[in-house]
């Protein structure tokens, strides 16, 4: 659409054609002014006013004189006087009555001396009009009045003489008014011309100027046009080609010469009906039909018949010959390839990337399926009979494997967190409890390098916050935990501040300080990156594979906070995390003491559904020692099948198996008639994304068990999915436990297995009370054997008592457990009679 827009030189045109006719009327109405002046002034001349009013007086004089010589000489006849007195009678009515002496009548003097005059012609009429008798009987009256009368006559003179000449300075002083307004604004004109003349000039030469930038333009666009990559075809209303650059040329391979005047459709779109095509043809609108569009994509067609694609934009102008349109072309065929290269390289970096996180799920399970299957046998190896030396070798074993879990576990924290599957579990955290948490897990350390450890708040403290325990715990114990690994004979300060408060959120700043060795300048900018480990500052007499500070940020941001650290070589270093958090207060939880354990179920019939025989020896093993009975496959195809006739408990199931994996077999077991259709499945899994756990629960499974698998996990799972009946969380003895053992190995091998269990438990008794200086872990082991032998016999508040006592003794809580064995003689002496 064409915009209109005001020429700057065509209203200054105006405003001068305004203006010089505003001066041309006000010279031609003064000169009018002038014109009527000169005719007042030449009327008032042609009048003779002045002689009028003096001869008035002269004729009063005269009258005067004729009334004094008829008084003195009465013979004289009276006509003569009358005829006085009648031509000054005259003279007053014309003074009077005439229309060029009204004016006069504004002069009080001039109206007063006047009414006296002509009262005293009134009061004289009746006696001049009698007869002569009595005109000659009042005569000396009459010229006494007469006498009386001649000063007004003469205040009549003088009045009419002092007004005409200030009329006449009046009127000339007009004159002179108007005709210095005249030379004004004639001078007015004049300049006005030249400031005209001048205009027109300048006008003229930019003009001339603009006429040859114009041209110089038009130049510079021509060479623009002929220069530019894109092609550029100008055209008429019907589509006829006006204009052809070379590089139209060369993307449609004809000559400007040869394809002047002829239509452009047929030229370079192909024979196939097209909005573009349809608009040139039939001469529709052409801007109207694009301005929505831009540049459009289509197919043209080249002179040897070569279809390619091309952008194609369009513009119309308005010319003195008519509308034109101009079409920018593109050959876009090299774009085209490289765009479809570009989405051919990014869908295999999707799948790629795709790749890369299956690749860590399956590795997750190849690594983690091993790592269970070492740990769970380490767990089992606990209950039996060991030595001192070969509890400390498990112990190590365990703590490996329990690193090596912990490498993997970064791993694919930080593969969550790239692909942003890094889910938060927000819960009521105490900040005290868990910086005093991390303080103890690392005073031992700190005590063996020689270092100072404390923690405290820098003003206001805010204990309660809504945060991710988990998350929060491994930034903080990866921080203090560097710290103290890299200070000898120093000192390691933690605080944590308050240092912002918003509407419902709380920014805390924690601050790890220590005095150990620094970060080298070049390392500082790379400290948070992944697989960076000091070479310089933080030498290799210290473990790690570098992913703990880069996993600390990853966490930090994902809890939108960030991590930073200034240090000085030699001096120490500082790390800060600033973290936001809602504030909360205390939960309302169950004191310690008021905390009761929930006794595990017992005599579960349960399927254990894996193809791998070193993790189902694990699980068969975890859950023999806990009373319970298994049925084993090898693969989902089996489990399926067996569950159709057969009833279970409660089903294991791993996930990546032979023929049929765990979530085809789940979501068949659901959707057949089978007697486990409603069976608790529960997940087991070396498989730790959340996304794919997500997809196992959809299935249908109930939970998930993470490998390598825990004896707690596993056992608060059984009590959680055990059928109503089966806990042993309200009897001291689970009868039908005994029945069934009775049943399967007969009274004679019950007796002598639980003559068998009575020795193992009075002699950890015995054991117990020798002394109260027993290695921690030797009581955790042997507490642990006796109470899985308690869980076959359905010793269930025998089992709960042991299991109280091995966890005081992994805690190493002394006083913990002096209470649980004095709680367990009493448990034992009823416990012993009723198996």
């Amino acid at each position: 659409m064409a915009t209109f827009v005001s020429d700057p030189r065509l209203i200054s045109q105006k405003y001068f054609l305004i203006a010089g006719c505003a001066i041309l009327g006000a010279i031609l109405f003064l000169t009018a002014t002038v014109v009527r002046d000169l005719r007042e002034l030449n009327s008032a001349s042609s009048d003779n006013v002045q002689w009028t009013i003096s001869q008035t007086e002269v004729e009063f004089l005269e009258f005067s004189k004729q009334l004094n010589l008829v008084a003195a000489n009465p013979e004289l006849g009276l006509t003569q006087m009358r005829r006085r007195f009648d031509v000054f009678y005259s003279r007053v009515e014309t003074l009077h009555a005439a229309s060029i002496y009204i004016a006069l009548g504004q002069s009080p003097t001039y109206a007063e001396a006047l009414a006296n005059v002509r009262a005293f012609l009134d009061e004289s009429v009746p006696l001049i009009d009698s007869d002569d008798a009595v005109l000659h009987a009042g005569l000396r009256e009459l010229a006494t009045r007469a006498a009386e009368t001649r000063p007004e006559v003469r205040k009549i003179a003088n009045a009419a003489l002092d007004y005409f000449a200030i009329d006449a300075d009046e009127r000339r002083a007009v004159f002179t008014n108007s005709l210095l307004q005249l030379a004004f604004l004639v001078l007015v004109l004049i300049f006005g011309l030249a400031v005209a003349i001048y205009y027109l000039n300048r006008l003229n030469l930019q003009n001339s100027k603009r006429q040859q930038e114009i041209e110089q333009s038009a130049e510079r666009m021509n060479t623009v046009i002929e220069t530019s990559l894109d092609g550029v075809i100008v055209g008429d209303r019907d589509g006829n080609i006006l204009a052809f650059n070379a590089a139209a040329e060369g993307i449609f391979g004809y000559r400007s010469e040869n394809v002047l005047g002829e239509p452009l459709a047929p030229l370079i779109l192909p024979d196939i009906d097209g909005d573009a095509s349809e608009a040139l043809s039939q001469h529709v609108d052409i801007e109207l039909l694009l301005s929505e569009h831009g540049r459009v994509q289509m197919d043209a067609k080249r002179a040897n018949g070569e279809i390619f694609p091309i952008e194609l934009s369009m513009q119309s102008a308005k010319t003195d010959a008519g509308p034109i349109f101009i079409a920018f072309l593109r050959d876009i065929s090299a774009s085209v390839r490289a765009e479809k290269e570009l989405i051919a390289a990014r869908d295999q970096a999707l799948a790629a990337d795709r790749l890369k996180t299956d690749f860590l799920a399956t590795m997750s399970h190849e690594i983690r399926t091993p790592l269970n299957g070492l740990l769970g046998n380490l767990s089992l190896i606990q209950d039996t009979k060991l030595n001192h030396q070969q509890v400390r070798y498990i112990r190590n074993m365990e703590t490996s494997g329990r690193l090596l879990l912990g490498h993997v576990t970064d791993v694919l924290d930080i593969s969550r967190y790239d692909v942003g599957q890094l889910e938060l579990r927000e819960v009521p955290v105490n900040i005290d409890a868990l910086l005093q948490t991390i303080i103890d897990s690392q005073s031992g350390t700190a005590t063996s390098h020689g270092t100072q450890l404390g923690w405290r708040w820098i003003g206001g403290a805010q204990n309660w916050v809504i945060s991710d325990p988990d998350r929060l715990q491994h930034i903080l114990m990866n921080l203090v935990g560097n710290a103290v690994k890299f200070t000898e004979g120093g000192r390691v300060d933690v605080s944590a501040e308050v240092v912002a408060r918003h509407d419902h959120v709380v920014d805390i700043a924690f601050c790890v300080r220590d005095t150990g060795r620094g970060i080298a300048d070049d390392l500082k900018d790379r400290i948070f990156e992944d697989f960076v480990t000091g070479s310089t500052a933080y030498d290799r007499n210290v473990g790690g594979t570098g992913l703990g500070l880069s996993i600390a940020r990853r966490f930090a941001l994902a809890m939108g906070g960030d991590i930073s650290v200034e240090s000085t070589l030699g001096e120490g270093s500082t790390f800060r995390v600033l973290l936001p958090f809602s504030p909360t207060v205390a939960p309302n939880l169950p004191k310690p003491q008021e905390a009761t354990r929930k006794a595990p179920a017992i005599g579960l019939r349960i399927l254990i559904v894996e193809d791998n025989e070193i993790n189902r020896a694990v699980v068969r093993g975890m859950l023999h020692a806990d009373g319970h009975t298994t049925t084993e496959v090898h693969d989902g195809a089996a489990a399926v099948e067996i569950t159709n006739d057969n009833h279970f408990d409660l089903i294991l199931m791993d996930i990546s198996m032979p023929i049929m994996d765990g979530r085809a077999a789940t979501r068949a077991i659901r959707s057949g008639d089978g007697r486990c259709a409603k069976t608790p499945i529960v997940a087991l899994t070396a498989n730790v994304m959340a996304a794919e756990q997500e997809a196992f629960l959809q299935d249908g499974m109930n939970d998930i068990l993470i490998k390598p698998l825990s004896r707690d996990a596993l056992a608060d799972v059984l009590h959680r999915f055990a059928p109503d009946g089966q806990s042993a969380q309200d009897t001291d003895i689970a009868q039908s436990n005994q029945s069934d053992m009775r049943d399967i190995l007969g009274d004679e091998e019950y007796q002598g297995l639980r003559t068998q269990f009575v020795h193992e438990a009075e002699a950890l008794h015995d054991w117990l009370g020798d002394t109260d200086d027993h290695h921690f872990g030797e009581i955790a082991s042997r507490c642990h054997k006796v109470a899985g032998s308690a869980a076959v016999f359905g010793a269930t508040a025998y089992r709960a008592a042991l299991i109280e006592i091995e966890h005081a003794a992994k805690g190493e809580v002394r006083d913990a457990i002096a209470v649980g064995q004095r709680k367990l003689a009493p448990i034992w002496g009823s416990t012993k009679d009723r198996i």
